[in-house]
Order: C-alpha cells, then structure tokens, then sequence
C-alpha cells in the first residue's frame, strides 16, 4: 500500500527590514585586505530587505556623513561604507533612522565591535 506524501513548500517574502547594522571601529588592516575595500578609521556594515534598499541606503548614508562606498549589492541587500569611526557610526544611524521614519522599516539594533 502506498503511503501518501505531502510536499511542504518554502517561500522566503521579505519584509521591509534593516536586518543588520553593525561598525567595526579600527578594524585589523587585514580585513581592509581580504574586502578589497580602502583603509579607514571604520567600516560600517549594512543588510536590507528588499535587496534594493542597499541604492536608498547608500544615498542615505552618504548624504549623513563623510562616508566613502566600500560595497554595494542590490541582489543582496548589502552594503559596506567607511570612513572614520564618528562618520561611519553617524551614517548607520542615518540609514536605521531614516528608513524606519520615512519608509517604515523595521530597524535594526546598531550594534558596534
């Protein structure tokens, strides 16, 4: 007798988040290497939902503070600025605050290392 199946179907359905906000303040000049990005004082490390937000957030947080783009991906939702440590911190904050006010974002903890 055979057995009937059921078949469970996973969707991921992003919301409208900042799913991480996090700066490394004076981080070890090898990760600067093993990035590719340019040395700074700080960087500062951001994913969104929808993966778009990363083109929003980057204007966001270059507009804020004398950040510097050290990555973005808009498949991803990823983004990477830098600068010093007061400046990078600044711009996380910005991002965070502004989508969440503006565009109704969940925000993230801005947490720090």
């Amino acid at each position: 007798m055979e057995q009937e199946r059921s078949r469970v179907i996973q969707e991921f359905v992003p919301g409208k988040q900042v799913t991480l906000a996090h700066v490394i303040a004076n981080p070890d000049a090898m990760l600067y290497t093993k990035l590719g990005i340019k040395e700074a004082g700080a960087i500062g490390i951001l994913t969104l939902t929808p993966t778009e937000t990363a083109i929003i957030a980057a204007d966001i947080a270059t507009k804020a503070a004398s950040v510097e783009l050290g990555f973005l991906d808009r498949f991803t939702g990823s983004l990477i600025v830098v600068g010093d440590v007061s400046a990078v911190e600044m711009a996380v904050e910005a991002v965070n605050e502004v989508l969440s006010r503006k565009l109704r974002f969940t925000p993230a903890l801005v947490t720090k290392s």
